[in-house]
């Protein structure tokens, strides 16, 4: 089985074409877990830095490691939204039916759906999971999404 298709790498770059969209529209100020070899803006944190261990601020860039700690990710971009220091973008897995995506994701400002699959650093094969850039802007107090929600039950 490809790498590409496991999760014994979690540090896949987001694809160039796809991050300048973004950043035309959002003008990224600091990418929040980045390495030297993948840093989509001059002002990022590297796993050294700990990223879940700094403030966050401006206009954060985020592609998590998709790993087991996604959650605490996620937790800090709406926790740094909620507390006014950060608009915070991020381009994360699809997964809808996660913990952290009922109690993080769909507090968000807007939730954008990718068309199709995305490739990451340059990767022949698309990725195995759907996609999706959410983002939480300064100041959001949105605690009242149960109108979006659907109960199995």
């Amino acid at each position: 089985m490809s790498v590409h298709f496991s999760s014994d790498k979690s540090d896949w770059a987001t694809p160039s074409v796809f991050f300048h969209r973004l950043h035309a529209e959002f003008n990224f100020t600091l990418d929040v877990c980045a390495s030297p070899h993948n840093a989509k803006v001059s002002t990022f944190f590297t796993e050294q830095d700990d990223g879940l261990k700094q403030h966050w601020h401006g206009i954060c860039w985020m592609n998590p490691p998709y790993g087991r700690q996604i959650n605490q990710w996620i937790k800090k971009a709406y926790d740094s939204a909620c507390l006014g220091d950060a608009t915070v973008v991020a381009l994360i897995p699809s997964r809808t039916d996660t913990k952290w995506w009922h109690d993080y994701v769909l507090y968000a400002d807007d939730i954008r759906f990718v068309k199709g699959r995305l490739k990451f650093n340059n990767h022949s094969n698309s990725a195995p999971f759907p996609s999706a850039v959410v983002i939480w802007r300064k100041g959001i107090n949105n605690k009242e999404y149960e109108s979006r929600l659907f109960s199995t039950m």
